[in-house]
């Protein structure tokens, strides 16, 4: 039992890692694709605004699919989907990059979905630590496609092979994830068959909350994984530097994760968790809505630690829910419509500097809404079920 308890918990890590790469890996290298494929700022503004809306849609659909045909089998779906939609969008033109991104983003949307359910259905007394490890994975994920894309140009001979490579990540996760999961297919079945008629929490008003905390800070993560590296490039830093800088930002929240998080599921609430990284994180954005050019090191470090909310955004859901049925129900209505409301992120920031010719309009904006994240987050984290 330990030994599968382990190689779940392994199965379950390599899963995040290919979570964050097919969104952070583009950043860095858009002018590249831009100039290459001959596209428009309005084609990269989609292409960064799709990740969002893709995980909205498959993620209101993750709990039915897992009904019907299990969890275990749903996510080396989603594996298999990441793996063929990386390598698939570097193959032809524009048209092909954006319907590859859809598919690999759908199986990153019903994995985001369903992981937290197989943390609260076979790891129950260790949800804190196991969503810790998990986010740490996921966040580290996504420094890597940031920092390492870059550097895999040259050697590889261009963008194209460069987010190609992420693909062998993604199958090395299949190969791990499908025997793993096959032993515990029988728990998670039992532990997410209706017990008392079918429940909808679309008028429960904790679960709002929750959902509306989860949008707001994917909201903001989406933002600075999709244009970070363009402000600061325009502030006068260079391509590579920005890379890292934006990768620091994801990066910071693997130790957020691996010890705040378990320490704040145990607390009998989580509020002032959440408040306390949301105004480290505040700092930071304030700092590049004022002067994004002078400390970059800084406002990055300080806006990756208001992100590690994330791990609690994903603690929240497993701890708001008494049972994983609830989780589920709860899990898929929080990355459902949250991560719809963090679609519009990356479009309305990109819209908003094109209307004002200038970063300081859309990173006010950013702030308005890290204002809301906090207040919902303070709520979201009260002790409460659904």
């Amino acid at each position: 039992m330990v030994a599968g308890g382990a190689l779940l918990a392994t199965a379950v890590v390599l899963t995040a890692l290919n979570l964050r790469p097919a969104v952070t890996s583009v950043a860095p290298v858009l002018g590249e694709m831009r100039a290459d494929l001959g596209v428009s700022a309005t084609w990269a503004g989609l292409l960064t605004t799709l990740p969002g809306l893709c995980f909205a849609a498959a993620g209101l659909t993750a709990p039915r699919l897992a009904r019907r045909i299990g969890i275990g089998r749903v996510i080396s779906l989603a594996l298999a989907a990441i793996t063929l939609g990386l390598l698939a969008r570097t193959v032809d033109g524009p048209h092909v990059v954006i319907a590859a991104t859809l598919v690999a983003c759908a199986g990153i949307a019903l994995a985001n979905v369903l992981i937290p359910v197989v943390i609260k259905g076979s790891f129950p007394a260790r949800i804190g630590l196991m969503t810790g490890i998990y986010t740490a994975a996921l966040q580290g994920g996504g420094a890597l496609g940031a920092a390492a894309t870059p550097g895999l140009e040259d050697p590889l001979g261009g963008w194209r092979p460069a987010l190609a490579a992420w693909a062998a990540v993604s199958f090395i996760a299949l190969v791990a994830w499908h025997p793993t999961s096959r032993r515990h297919a029988g728990t998670w079945a039992a532990s997410t068959t209706p017990t008392s008629g079918k429940r909808s929490l679309l008028r429960n008003r904790l679960a709002w909350t929750v959902t509306l905390f989860f949008g707001c800070q994917s909201f903001m993560a989406y933002i600075v994984i999709g244009w970070l590296p363009q402000v600061l490039i325009d502030n006068g830093v260079d391509k590579t530097q920005a890379g890292l800088l934006a990768g620091l930002t994801s990066l910071i929240g693997v130790p957020i994760a691996l010890v705040i998080a378990p320490l704040a599921a145990r607390s009998s609430g989580q509020s002032a968790w959440i408040v306390g990284l949301g105004a480290v994180g505040l700092v930071g954005a304030v700092g590049l809505t004022v002067a994004p050019g002078a400390q970059p090191l800084l406002w990055s470090a300080l806006i990756g630690i208001g992100m590690g909310v994330f791990a609690l955004a994903l603690a929240v859901i497993a701890l708001r829910a008494r049972n994983a049925e609830d989780t589920a129900q709860l899990s898929g209505m929080a990355q459902g419509f949250g991560y719809l409301i963090a679609g519009i992120g990356p479009f309305l920031f990109g819209l908003l500097h094109d209307v004002t010719h200038g970063w300081t309009v859309p990173w006010t904006m950013f702030v308005a809404v890290y204002l809301v994240q906090i207040v919902l987050g303070a709520l979201a984290g009260r002790a409460r079920y659904v």
